[in-house]
């Protein structure tokens, strides 16, 4: 019943553009709390990242780059602006259209792997097909699979992986969707400094070498280096935008945010 309704409300088709941000925000304002407790988290935020790239947010704790995320990937409403993903305004989704766009079109790795313990790799990387009553391109599956190693790991389940394998299976899961933007939150921060350099080259080849929009919410210098670029923010507000960062330069922007 839930996938009939959600074929009746189709999602929108995407603006028409040669050089279509793979996500995008329009003054984004957002505000939790009220009174006393009023914490204004966005304060106008406008800024695109371009389809094709790895771009990393930064900022010191409080600073908003959290809760940009989360707006930008629909898990959480903002109060005013307007958001992109694909060239669709999802501000002006309803839920269910909403729901299906997170499952279709956007992919997530997340800092604790949320694989399901009794399912198999494999079954974890195809979850979001299965769940959407999709059909899994096997050719695709494999070309992913091979390409972060995972072949020989297909029928383990999380707790025969390492942290770095289980983490490799969520970055499969959030690429065979082929999404329009993979966000990754603190991906490598439950991982070991080796594991996580493996997990961070690995979005970044999905991004050079296929194509992959990827932005990752980190307050690792060293993460953020492996980008093409890092956008910074402080108090609610767009401050910075790096190019080409190393983890010299990240670690002289944000000693200059006081981060």
């Amino acid at each position: 019943m839930t996938t009939r309704t959600e074929q009746s409300s189709p999602l929108p088709v995407p603006s028409e553009g040669h050089a279509a941000p793979a996500a995008a925000t329009d003054a984004l304002c957002k505000t939790y709390g009220s009174g006393d407790t009023r914490v204004q988290a966005l304060k106008e935020v406008t800024v695109a990242f371009e389809s094709g790239k790895f771009t990393a947010i930064m900022g010191p704790s409080g600073s908003g780059k959290s809760t940009l995320m989360h707006c930008l990937a629909g898990l959480d409403s903002a109060d005013s602006g307007s958001i992109r993903v694909g060239g669709t305004d999802i501000t002006a989704l309803g839920d269910a259209q909403l729901t299906r766009l997170r499952r279709e079109r956007v992919g997530f790795v997340f800092q604790a792997f949320n694989l399901v313990p009794t399912l198999t790799a494999e079954q974890n990387i195809t979850l979001p097909i299965a769940l959407g009553g999709g059909k899994v391109d096997t050719e695709w599956l494999d070309y992913i699979v091979a390409s972060l190693g995972l072949a020989e790991r297909l029928k383990h389940r999380p707790h025969e992986l390492s942290g770095g394998q289980q983490q490799r299976v969520a970055v499969a899961r959030a690429l065979l969707t082929r999404p329009d933007v993979v966000f990754g939150d603190e991906p490598t921060g439950n991982l070991d400094s080796r594991s996580g350099a493996e997990v961070l080259a690995l979005l970044r080849r999905s991004s050079q070498e296929m194509g992959q929009s990827i932005i990752m919410v980190t307050h690792d210098p060293v993460a953020a280096s492996y980008a093409d670029r890092v956008v910074l923010m402080n108090d609610g507000r767009l401050v910075g935008d790096l190019a080409s960062p190393d983890t010299d330069s990240v670690l002289s922007a944000l000693a200059g945010l006081g981060a």
